[in-house]
C-alpha cells in the first residue's frame, strides 16, 4: 500500500498552483519577507563573523591582601580550573640547619591535618580527581591543583590544610626520611639524573644555587620535626606567598583565599639576627617562567624568585684550588660522594660559607655566585652482563642568564637550535631531528649515544651548555665535539656560522613550544603564579611571541659571545670560568687513564670559551 501511494503524492507536488487566490498568497508572503526588519537581520547572519579573540593577560588580575598574600587570578574559561600556593621557599635558602628540609618538605604534603587524618586527607585528595602535587625546587615551594570548577573551594581548603596546619607527626617524618634516601639511591643508580644536579653544585660551589636539591645522606639522620617547623617558619611567611587561580573570576578567587588564608599573621619587620647579606633583582617585564624554567628542577622546573635587599652583600673570599684540593664541603656531604675529586678554575672566586651554628642559626639570601670547576665521579665498572652497554657521562656549563634578563629570549632559541637528544628517537621535524646537535653530532658520530642542550635560567643567574653520553675512551673527542658546537654559535661568518634559516625554524619551534604548553591547565597555572613571584604581574603571551619575532642572527650570536666565553655580568659577580662534571666508564679487560682537569682545561680554551 505504502508503495502504491508514492506516485500520487509525487504527483500532488508536481500540480501547478494556478488559481487566483494562491498566486496572491505567495505574492502577499513574499513582500512580507522583504519588508519585515527581522528577517532582513537574519539574513544579514549568512555569513557568520567570528568574535576578536581577547587577550587572556587581560583577563589576568592581582590583589594583595592586608596581611601580605598576592592573589592572581587567570579567568579564562573551561571544565577544568586550577588553584596553586607558589612559596619563596628551597634549597637554594638553607643554611646548615636546613640544610635538605625542603626536600622532606615536599614529601610531607597532604599528611594528617589539625582536621584530618593522614587517611580522610588522601580520601579527600582522590575525591576531588584531577591533578593535586607538591614539588619542591631550588627557589619555590609548589602546591598546586586542577580539577573541576566545581571543586575548587575544596581544592583550596585542602592545600590551605597541608600548608598552614599539618601535624608533622614524627612517624610521618620518620616514613618520609625513609622514603627519601630510597629516593636518592634510585636517582644516584640514574648518571642521567644525578649529573644535571652535580653541575649545579660544581658551577655555584658551596652557595646558593649550589646547594644540594636531594637531601645529603648524612642530614636524613639530623632531620626532625624542630628542623622542620623552623623551615615552616622561617619560610610560609604570607609576604613570601602568591595564591594563583586559573579559570576562576577575580572576586571568588579574592574571597577564597581570604577565607583560607587571609588570618595568616603577617610576617614581622626583619631584625640583624635573622637577616644576612642579600640583593636587589631586577624584576623587570623582560621574561617569562613558562619556557625558561629549569627544570627542573625537575622535580621541578626550574624556575626563579625574587627576594628583598635587606643589607650589604657579605665578602668574598678569594679561594683557589686544584684538581688535587680540598672538596667542597657540600660536595663531601651528599650522598656517595667518596672519593670524588673536585676543583675550581684557577682564578675562581667563592663566596664564604655559611659557618657552622647551632640552633637555627641566620637564613641567607646573598646573589648566586657561579664560581665553575670541575667534578670528576668514580668510573663506572663494566656490567656483569657483557651485552649491555655502559657510557661515559660529560656535561659542560656556562654561566647563563637570569629570568629577568632582556637577553633570556635569545638564550632559550639558542638552546633550541642547538636542541639535539638521543641515538633513538622517534620524532622528526619539529621534534628536533633538524637541530645542530642532531645533525652534526648524533647524524655524524655513531659512537656518541646522546647530546642535548640544556639551560637553567634562576632569579639571579643561570647555566647554559651541552650534556653528552658516548662510548668509553671517547671522553676527549666528545669534549672537542661539544666545544666545536658551542664555538660555531660565535662565528661571523664561516660554514658553521649561523644563518637566517635554521634561526627562523628555531624561533617557529620555540613559540610553537610556547603555545602548546600553555594549553595544559597546570601549566597555565604554574605559569601565572611564578611570573607573579618573578615579576609581580603575568607578561602577555604575545609579549613574549613578539620579543621571540624580534630576535635576529646578530642577537643570537652576540648573546652566544657574553655566555660562552664568559662575560656574564650577573649580581653574583661570577668567574665566567666553564664547569665540566665527568663520569667516565669502564670497559673489561681494558685499562684507559682518565681525563685530568687541566687537560680538560686546555680543550675548552683551546676553543676559546670560558674565561681563564
Amino acid at each position: 500500500m505504502l508503495r502504491s501511494s508514492i506516485p500520487r503524492l509525487v504527483g500532488r507536488a508536481r500540480w501547478p498552483l494556478t488559481t487566483t487566490a494562491a498566486r496572491a498568497g505567495l505574492n502577499r508572503f513574499a513582500a512580507a519577507a522583504t519588508s519585515s526588519p527581522a528577517l532582513q537581520q537574519r539574513q544579514s547572519f549568512a555569513s557568520v563573523v567570528p568574535p576578536k579573540a581577547q587577550d587572556p593577560a587581560k583577563l589576568d588580575e592581582i590583589t594583595t591582601l592586608p596581611n601580605g598574600i598576592r592573589v592572581a587570578s587567570e579567568a579564562l574559561p573551561d571544565a577544568f580550573s586550577g588553584v596553586g600556593v607558589y612559596i619563596d621557599a628551597g634549597s637554594r635558602f638553607e643554611n646548615e640547619y636546613l640544610r635538605g628540609a625542603s626536600h622532606i618538605m615536599d614529601r610531607l604534603a597532604f599528611k594528617s591535618t589539625n582536621k584530618r587524618s593522614a587517611d580522610d586527607m588522601l580520601e579527600a585528595v582522590e575525591s576531588l580527581g584531577g591533578n593535586i602535587q607538591c614539588a619542591s625546587s631550588r627557589e619555590s615551594m609548589m602546591y598546586q591543583a586542577a580539577t573541576f570548577n566545581s571543586a575548587i573551594p575544596t581544592a583550596t581548603e585542602l592545600l590551605a590544610e597541608t600548608i598552614r596546619n599539618p601535624l608533622l607527626t614524627d612517624d610521618e617524618i620518620a616514613q618520609q626520611l625513609d622514603t627519601a634516601a630510597y629516593e636518592v639511591k634510585e636517582i644516584w643508580a640514574k648518571p642521567e639524573l644525578i649529573l644535571p644536579e652535580l653541575v649545579h653544585m660544581a658551577a655555584f660551589k658551596d652557595n646558593t644555587l649550589g646547594n644540594p636539591l636531594l637531601c645529603p645522606e648524612e642530614r636524613l639522620g639530623v632531620i626532625d620535626g624542630d628542623v622542620i617547623r623552623a623551615y615552616r617558619e622561617a619560610f610560609y611567611r604570607p609576604d613570601r606567598i602568591v595564591v594563583a587561580f586559573a579559570g576562576i573570576p577575580h572576586s571568588q578567587s579574592v574571597r577564597l583565599a581570604e577565607q583560607y588564608f587571609g588570618d595568616m599573621r603577617a610576617s614581622q619587620p626583619a631584625t640583624e639576627t635573622d637577616t644576612v647579606a642579600a640583593t636587589v633583582v631586577d624584576n623587570n617585564d623582560s621574561a617569562s617562567a613558562t619556557f625558561f624554567s629549569s627544570s627542573s628542577s625537575s622535580s621541578s622546573s626550574s624556575s626563579s624568585s625574587s627576594f628583598a635587599s635587606t643589607s650589604p652583600s657579605s665578602s668574598s673570599a678569594s679561594a683557589a684550588s686544584s684538581s688535587s684540593g680540598q672538596p667542597s664541603k657540600l660536595l663531601s656531604k651528599i650522598p656517595f660522594f667518596k672519593n670524588i675529586s673536585t676543583s675550581a678554575s684557577n682564578n675562581a672566586s667563592v663566596l664564604s660559607s655559611v659557618p657552622p651554628v647551632t640552633g637555627m642559626g641566620e637564613l641567607s639570601y646573598e646573589p648566586a655566585h657561579y664560581t665553575g670547576g670541575f667534578l670528576s665521579l668514580p668510573p663506572q665498572p663494566p656490567p656483569l652482563n657483557p651485552h649491555l652497554p655502559t657510557f661515559t657521562h660529560i656535561q659542560i656549563a656556562f654561566e647563563g642568564l637570569p629570568i629577568s634578563s632582556d637577553d633570556i629570549y635569545a638564550l632559550a632559541t639558542l638552546q633550541t637550535l642547538l636542541g639535539g637528544g638521543g641515538s633513538f628517537s622517534a620524532g622528526g621535524p619539529g621534534k628536533g631531528m633538524y637541530s645542530r646537535l642532531y645533525t652534526n653530532v648524533l647524524n655524524q658520530h655513531g659512537w656518541v649515544e646522546s647530546c642535548i642542550a640544556f639551560n637553567h635560567s634562576y632569579a639571579d643567574s643561570g647555566l647554559f651548555g651541552i650534556a653528552a653520553s658516548c662510548y668509553p675512551g671517547r671522553t676527549a673527542k666528545m669534549l672537542e665535539v661539544m666545544c666545536r658546537e658551542l664555538r660555531a654559535l660565535t662565528l661571523d661568518n664561516g660554514f658553521s656560522a649561523l644563518g637566517p634559516a635554521e634561526v627562523n625554524r628555531a624561533k617557529n619551534q620555540l613559540r610553537s613550544s610556547l603555545l602548546m604548553n600553555l594549553e595544559s591547565r597546570m601549566v597555565e597555572l604554574e605559569d601565572l603564579g611564578r611570573q607573579v613571584q618573578v615579576h609581580g604581574h603575568k607578561i602577555p603571551v604575545h609579549e613574549m611571541v613578539r620579543r621571540i619575532n624580534d630576535l635576529t642572527v646578530q642577537d643570537l650570536r652576540r648573546v652566544a659571545r657574553i655566555v660562552v666565553q664568559g662575560l656574564v655580568d650577573n649580581p653574583g659577580r661570577g668567574s665566567g670560568a666553564p664547569t665540566v662534571v665527568l663520569q667516565e666508564a669502564e670497559v673489561a679487560g681494558l685499562s684507559a687513564k682518565q681525563m685530568q682537569w687541566d687537560e680538560i682545561q686546555d680543550i675548552i680554551y683551546k676553543w676559546q670559551l670560558g674565561k681563564r
